[in-house]
């Protein structure tokens, strides 16, 4: 299960403060379909029926499975799926992880988490 909350109002694009997203992903096949390791430096797909455009800079506080501690990552938006896609994909965004401490320690505690399930052929929301 995916719980999302979104601020209550978009930036303007003109905003200095990137758009902040919570994510609480509290399975193991919810956050293998999230995540994007094809990216460099990682990233995860968010849910959400927000417009967002491409090179956005986002702020994401990530909860996984019971770890009481969210993980605090900056990055940007590089993949957007709208409503209505072909193939009843879910609506959302793509982010890639910022390549520095904050993203290498998200993409390494999800990649621990996810184990031998990096391999799978599964599909995921982005492929």
């Amino acid at each position: 299960m995916v719980d999302k909350k979104l601020p209550p109002a978009a930036p303007s694009a003109g905003s200095v403060r990137p758009g902040v997203l919570s994510l609480n992903i509290r399975e193991k096949a919810a956050l293998y379909a999230a995540y994007m390791p094809f990216l460099k430096g990682g990233g995860i797909f968010i849910p959400t029926s927000r417009q967002y455009a491409l090179g956005e800079e986002v702020f994401m506080l990530l909860s996984l499975m019971d770890d009481p501690n969210r993980l605090a990552v900056q990055g940007k938006v590089v993949w957007l799926t709208p409503e209505g896609v072909q193939g009843n994909r879910t609506q959302g965004i793509g982010v890639q992880f910022t390549l520095d401490e904050t993203g290498s320690a998200a993409r390494a505690t999800i990649e621990r988490i996810l184990g031998e399930t990096l391999a799978s052929t599964r599909p995921t929301h982005t492929m």
